[in-house]
């Protein structure tokens, strides 16, 4: 008996980690893993990337590795930041749309744009991945309805209110957070109290809702926060943020938000950009980039901005910018910390693959999404909630929002 025993421990020992690991294969693959929030649009528009080829030595995502990492619904960004505005934001999110349009006419076996839960699950069926559409910053819609009902009709499926920038309608938490008027206001004769959501911006949530579009908060300000979710009447999502308990950071949503989000029977789905995650992770980049100034300062000059600074010169000092980057474990801090303050139905993925300088050791792109399934095995998930995280709290809101 005592020898049974013994050869039983050792083949637990030998085999459990094999078996453990074929757990998390098979729950992976049988869950529906939704990322709410990638930007390599971005390159491929402004780059000209080819999401057909290997990426992994410059990007997060290709598709190849979108397979790879069980990827079942991906949301693309549709994205420009500040520099766009009157005239050419909607423009640019058109472009953007095209872009994606024509990659998904050129992998039909592999990709297929759709806007509702009925879709996903036939497309899924087919070993294909759903591609999604979320608009990241209302400027894009130039303060028009006609033109948010425009980004609706081609396939956009959320939009974030604003990004950096605020509109003329909403505030961002850059803004508010800086305590700075932005100039759109200023020419409105607006003071700082005035910060928030405005009668357009109100007509603007509205209008979403009828459409049938998931309202985002991720980058906007507690005011802003505060008057959306006074008058939302369906779930809202926060695409791409994380714990600011953990990582005092103006991206990030504070516990009263989190309660708010519960009561809205929303969900946030996690971002997992290092500046996000890890609080003294701002300090090292800071050091990092001082060590190049004279290079940032190039750049600068040559009229890039800050993110995008940050992503040339990660890239180009790779084992540099290496260093700087958190362990894994503090993305799973985040769930855990969420899960634990508001419930296993409102938290989910929102990756920001593309759109950030640095993720976590261990998350070099779209391929690792595998290795979080196996993370929250370990940390003791059941498959149940696993699969409520990766992609069944998305599916919900978007049930409850959707017209189709």
């Amino acid at each position: 008996m005592i020898l049974k025993n013994i050869m039983l421990i050792l083949a637990l020992l030998f085999y459990g980690p094999f078996v453990f690991a074929q757990k998390a294969a098979k729950l992976h693959h049988k869950s529906t893993l939704t990322d709410t929030h990638n930007d390599i649009l971005g390159d491929v528009v402004g780059k000209q990337v080819n999401v057909s080829t290997d990426l992994s030595a410059t990007n997060h995502t290709d598709i190849a590795r979108l397979k790879q990492g069980g990827m079942k619904v991906q949301v693309f960004s549709i994205f420009c930041d500040e520099r766009f505005g009157k005239g050419t934001a909607f423009a640019r999110a058109n472009r953007h749309m095209d872009s994606l349009m024509g990659i998904i006419k050129r992998h039909p076996e592999e990709l297929q744009l759709v806007t509702t839960p009925a879709q996903i699950k036939q497309v899924n069926k087919k070993g294909i991945i759903a591609c999604m559409m979320g608009v990241e910053g209302g400027h894009m819609i130039e303060d028009r309805l006609d033109y948010l009902d425009s980004l609706y009709k081609r396939g956009a499926r959320y939009m974030t209110l604003t990004w950096n920038n605020s509109t003329s309608w909403a505030t961002s938490a850059k803004d508010e957070t800086e305590n700075t008027i932005p100039d759109i206001y200023l020419k409105k004769g607006f003071a700082m109290a005035d910060r928030g959501l405005d009668s357009v911006g109100v007509s603007v949530v509205k209008r979403m809702e009828a459409l049938g579009m998931m309202i985002d908060i991720s980058h906007v300000g507690e005011a802003t926060f505060r008057d959306v979710l006074k008058m939302a009447t369906k779930p809202v999502i926060a695409s791409h943020s994380s714990v600011y308990a953990i990582c005092p950071h103006r991206r990030n949503l504070k516990d009263f938000q989190l309660e708010a989000i519960r009561k809205n029977n929303g969900v946030v789905f996690v971002n997992f950009y290092s500046g996000f995650l890890d609080s003294a992770y701002d300090r090292r980049k800071s050091d990092f980039l001082q060590n190049h100034l004279a290079e940032r300062d190039s750049l600068r000059e040559a009229g890039k901005v800050a993110y995008e600074i940050d992503d040339i010169l990660s890239k180009k000092y790779p084992e540099e910018s290496g260093k700087l980057r958190p362990p894994f474990s503090v993305l799973i801090e985040h769930i855990d910390y969420i899960v634990n303050l508001i419930g296993i139905n409102h938290v989910g993925l929102g990756s920001d693959f593309d759109g950030i300088e640095s993720a976590p050791k261990g998350l070099e792109g779209v391929q690792d999404f595998p290795k979080i399934t196996q993370a929250l095995l370990d940390r003791g998930y059941s498959s149940k909630d696993i699969k409520k995280i990766l992609g069944d709290n998305f599916m919900r809101v978007l049930k409850a929002t959707s017209k189709g």
